[in-house]
Formats: structure tokens, C-alpha cells, sequence
């Protein structure tokens, strides 16, 4: 594998940093212009768009790049919380690797919407899991069908990366969604819809109700705040 156009583009990269980093009001004028940016994917993440309701409680939700595709898969109970700091990247990791300004999408599904169209017995089985549960075992199903490449590997002490088998996982997820296969079946069809979904006219966000998209990459036209 010939990794010299890797290796340039990690240098143009780092000489473009240097270009914006080249003194303290230049820092000052990155430090403003990335966090307007990451704070606009934000809240168009999580208010309430297009006469829709905010986004809050339970999501499954996903970034994409317009290369890479997929990238990563999470879930959370506090969707006001997590995905307003999605983003930002102060709790989350995502965003020190995949800059926000690179996201092509985020695909975010409300999955307890979808319990009323599985059968009494699975939804008595949710009830009994509990909302925590049920999000890590949809997250590990959706994991498992989508294989997102920064859900495929850990982070080991030596500096390097471990591959993961999803497949194969014992965690709580996993354990446990065998036990949802219609509410996993529906997110998937929910989230497959969203992942294809293409960007309106004049509008960043897709909001279906059950789930939203909204498109990063539709940003960049917009004239920064001076």
C-alpha cells in the first residue's frame, strides 16, 4: 500500500493548521468560527425543527463522512444532552477524529416511537429490559448490520488499536438483543430511510417524527459570524 498521498495530505493538513494558527487573534478566530459551527450541528440536532417536537430522551444516532461513509454508531437516554455536545466533542470522542465540518449527515432515530408497532410480547420483553438496556441492545444490533469502522476498533494503553469483534461482544447489548428483533428490524428500516434520504432546498434538517436527519455538509455556504 502506498501511503505517500497520506502522508502529503497529513502534511497539507498540519501546514493548513499552521496557516490558521498563526497568531493569537488567528487562534482566537478558529477558536470562534469551529465552535459556531459545531454549536449551529447542535442545535439543529436537538431543537425543535420544521413544527416537529425537540429532540430529547432515548435516540440511536450516527455520523457520516462523505468518504468514509459511517463512521460511528452510539445511543444515549439524554438526547438534549449528548447530542448538543456531539459536536462540541467535550465528552465525546467522535469529534477529535472526524472534525464536524467533515460530516456529510447524522442520522438520529427516537426508537421508544417505534414500540407500538412490535408485537405485545416484545413490547412486554422492553418493559421489562428497561429504556437503558433496550438502547445499548438496538445500539449493538445496529453496530452488528452497519459495522462502523470507529465502533470496530478500541483504544489499547500501548498507543495502538484493537480490532473488535461486534459480533461476538458479551456486553449488556449484546446479551440482550436477540430478545428485540421487531424494534431492531424497525430502527434499522427507520435509520436505512434517513441514511438515504437527500437534502432538501434550502433546509439542513429531515425530521420524519420518528427520527431526523440533519446535514453538516449543507452548512458550509453559510457566511461565518464576524
Amino acid at each position: 500500500m502506498n501511503d505517500q498521498p497520506h502522508e502529503d495530505a497529513y502534511r497539507s493538513w498540519r501546514a493548513s493548521l499552521e496557516s490558521l494558527l498563526a497568531d493569537a487573534s488567528l487562534l482566537a478566530r478558529w477558536q470562534e468560527r469551529r465552535y459556531q459551527f459545531a454549536h449551529r450541528v447542535g442545535a439543529l440536532l436537538t431543537e425543535a425543527q420544521g413544527g416537529g417536537s425537540a429532540m430529547a430522551g432515548p435516540v440511536l444516532y450516527g455520523v457520516f463522512a462523505s468518504g468514509a461513509g459511517l463512521c460511528y454508531v452510539g445511543q444515549t437516554q439524554e438526547a438534549e444532552r449528548r447530542l448538543r455536545d456531539l459536536p462540541v466533542g467535550e465528552s465525546h470522542h467522535l469529534a477529535n477524529t472526524v472534525p464536524p465540518e467533515l460530516w456529510e449527515r447524522v442520522v438520529v432515530i427516537r426508537w421508544p416511537l417505534l414500540l407500538a408497532a412490535v408485537p405485545a410480547s416484545e413490547q412486554s420483553v422492553a418493559a421489562e429490559l428497561g429504556s437503558a438496556v433496550c438502547g445499548l441492545a438496538l445500539e449493538h444490533a445496529l453496530q452488528v448490520a452497519t459495522a462502523p469502522p470507529l465502533n470496530s476498533r478500541r483504544r489499547r494503553t500501548s498507543g495502538d488499536w484493537q480490532p473488535r469483534n461486534l459480533a461476538q461482544s458479551r456486553s449488556r447489548g449484546a446479551i440482550h438483543a436477540a430478545s428485540l428483533p421487531g424494534l431492531s428490524q424497525l430502527a434499522l428500516a427507520a435509520w436505512g430511510a434517513l441514511a438515504e434520504v437527500e437534502a432538501p432546498k434550502h433546509s439542513a434538517v429531515v425530521d420524519t417524527g420518528t427520527g431526523r436527519v440533519v446535514l453538516p455538509s449543507t452548512l458550509h455556504d453559510e457566511s461565518p459570524v464576524s
